[in-house]
C-alpha cells in the first residue's frame, strides 16, 4: 500500500467496518481501536495485510503498524471510520461494559495510570532531548549567550509537570480535567514555602508527580460526591469550590508529605538496588522488559521513572530496561541469518529492524520474536545480559541514566547521563548495547529456531 489512506481503507473492513468500530486512538507504534464486537474482525487476513506488524487483543483491540506509520494511519482511519463525536457516542455504553468484564482491579488501575502518562512522552523526549543539548554546551563552554536560554524551553515544562499530570488524571478518572490541574497546581506553587505539615515547612514541587496524581484522584472523588447532593442550580458554583477547597487542604495537609516520603523511597531504593545488586538488579529488568511491552504495561513505569529524573535529574532504570531491545535486534538478526530462504520473515526483520535499533521493540516483537515462540525467549535473554552489564557498572559506582523517557536503542544516546562524565557514561551503554545484541544473537542462532533452514 502506497498511501496512509490506502492502510486505512485496507484495514476498516477486517475490523468490522464503520459501525463495529467505537473509537480510534494511537500510541508510538500502534492503532488502538475500541470495537463493538471483535467475533467481526477477520484476524488472519489482518495480520496477513503489508504493514501489519502484528494485533494484540486488550482492553482496546490494537493494530501494529510501526513509529511515524501509525500516526498517519490513525486520522485517515478516523475519517473513514467516523467523526470523533459520532464514534463517542457509539463507544460511550461499550467502554464501560469491556471494562467491567475484561479489567481486573490492578491491572485497570495500572493502565489507568499509564494512560496518564503517554500522553506526557512527546514533551518529554523534547524536553530531554534539549536539557541534554544544553548540557553538552555548558561542559564544552560552547555558545555561553543561548545556553541561559536554552536551559529555560524544557524546564518550564518539567517544572509544570505536576499541572499536565493532575488535568489528565482527572480526565481519566472522570473528573473534570481543569480541577485536577488545579488542585495539582499546588504542588508546584512557591508559596507552599510558607506552609508547614508535620513540623516541616514544605517545599515547592515535593511529592512531585505522585503527589500531583494523588490530589487529582481525590479532587475527582470530590466532585463527584458533590454532584451527588449539590442542587443543579448551585453546581456551578458549589463543586468546584469544594472541590478546589477540600482536595487542595489535604494536599498541603497530607499528600505532597507522603508523596514526597515515597518519591524518595524510590530514589533510595533504586540507588541501593543497583549499588548493592547491580548485575542481578539488571538481569531482571532486562530479562522481563520484553514481557511487559507485550503485555502494554511497560507505560505503567513512567511514573517511577519521572519521579526520579525530578530528584536525580535521570532515571537509572530506562537504561536498564533499554537493554532488552538490544536482546531483541540481537535475536531479530539471527532470525535474518538463519532463515535466509524464508523471504516474508525477512522482509518483515528488514523492515523492523531500523525501529527495533531505535528501541521500538513492538514490530520485532508482534512480526519476529513472539509468532516464532523461541527467539522471544532468548531475546529476553539477551536482554538479561545487557542489563547485567549496565547493573555491573552501576554496582562500581559508574551510574547511567536518561534525562528523559520514551526513545531507546541508540535514540537514547542524546539523553544520557551519569556521574562520571558523558564518555564514560556513553561507553558502559554502548557496552551493554552490544552485549545484548550478541548474547541474543548467539542463543537464538544456537537455541532459538526448532526448524533448520528452508533448502533452496
Amino acid at each position: 500500500m502506497d498511501t496512509p489512506y490506502d492502510t486505512a481503507a485496507a484495514l476498516l473492513p477486517l475490523v468490522g467496518g464503520p459501525a463495529n468500530v467505537t473509537s480510534v486512538a494511537h500510541c508510538m507504534t500502534r492503532l488502538r481501536l475500541g470495537l463493538a464486537d471483535r467475533s467481526r474482525v477477520d484476524e488472519a487476513a489482518l495480520r496477513a495485510l503489508p504493514g501489519v506488524l502484528g494485533v494484540v487483543d486488550d482492553d482496546t483491540y490494537q493494530i501494529v503498524l510501526g513509529p511515524g506509520v501509525v500516526a498517519k494511519v490513525t486520522p485517515e482511519f478516523e475519517k473513514l471510520a467516523g467523526s470523533a463525536g459520532e464514534l463517542a457516542a457509539r463507544g460511550a455504553e461499550l467502554k464501560e461494559r469491556r471494562r467491567a468484564r475484561n479489567a481486573t482491579p490492578g491491572k485497570l488501575l495500572l493502565r489507568r495510570i499509564a494512560n496518564v502518562f503517554v500522553p506526557l512522552i512527546p514533551a518529554l523526549i523534547g524536553c530531554g532531548v534539549l536539557a541534554g543539548l544544553n548540557g553538552l554546551l555548558i561542559n564544552l563552554h560552547w555558545l555561553p549567550g543561548v545556553t541561559g536560554a536554552l536551559a529555560v524551553v524544557p524546564s518550564a515544562f518539567l517544572t509544570l509537570i505536576a499541572v499536565f499530570v493532575g488535568y489528565n488524571t482527572a480526565k481519566e478518572f472522570g473528573g473534570t480535567p481543569v480541577l485536577g490541574g488545579a488542585v495539582a497546581a499546588v504542588v508546584v506553587y512557591p508559596g507552599v514555602a510558607k506552609v508547614t505539615a508535620f513540623g516541616v515547612a514544605l517545599s515547592p514541587g515535593q511529592g512531585g508527580v505522585l503527589g500531583a496524581l494523588a490530589a487529582a484522584v481525590l479532587g475527582t472523588s470530590i466532585e463527584k460526591w458533590c454532584r451527588t447532593w449539590v442542587p443543579a442550580t448551585l453546581d456551578v458554583l458549589v463543586t468546584p469550590t469544594l472541590t478546589v477547597l477540600g482536595a487542595g487542604l489535604a494536599t498541603l495537609y497530607g499528600l505532597m508529605y507522603a508523596a514526597g516520603e515515597i518519591s524518595t523511597a524510590i530514589g533510595t531504593a533504586s540507588d541501593w538496588l543497583l549499588a548493592t545488586t547491580g548485575p542481578f538488579a539488571g538481569l531482571i529488568l532486562g530479562g522481563l522488559f520484553l514481557p511487559l511491552v507485550m503485555l502494554g504495561l511497560h507505560q505503567a513505569l513512567i511514573p517511577i521513572h519521572t519521579t526520579l529524573i525530578e530528584q536525580q535529574g535521570y532515571t537509572v532504570l530506562l537504561p536498564l530496561l533499554a537493554m532488552a531491545g538490544a536482546g531483541q535486534v540481537g535475536a531479530a538478526v539471527a532470525v535474518y541469518v538463519r532463515l535466509r530462504h524464508d523471504t516474508s520473515i525477512r522482509t518483515t526483520i528488514k523492515s523492523a529492524l531500523p525501529a527495533g535499533l531505535l528501541g521500538v521493540g513492538e514490530p520485532l516483537i508482534y512480526g519476529v520474536s513472539l509468532p516464532l515462540g523461541r527467539p522471544f525467549l532468548t531475546a529476553c535473554a539477551g536482554g538479561a545480559a545487557g542489563g547485567a552489564f549496565v547493573g555491573f557498572f552501576a554496582m562500581l559506582g559508574d551510574k547511567v541514566g536518561a534525562t528523559a523517557i520514551g526513545p531507546s536503542g541508540w535514540a537514547l544516546f542524546p539523553l544520557l547521563a551519569g556521574n562520571r562524565g558523558l564518555g564514560t557514561t556513553a561507553a558502559i551503554y554502548a557496552g551493554g548495547l552490544l552485549t545484548g545484541y550478541g548474547v541474543g544473537f548467539l542463543t537464538t542462532y544456537a537455541f532459538g529456531l526448532t526448524r533448520a533452514p528452508s533448502p533452496a
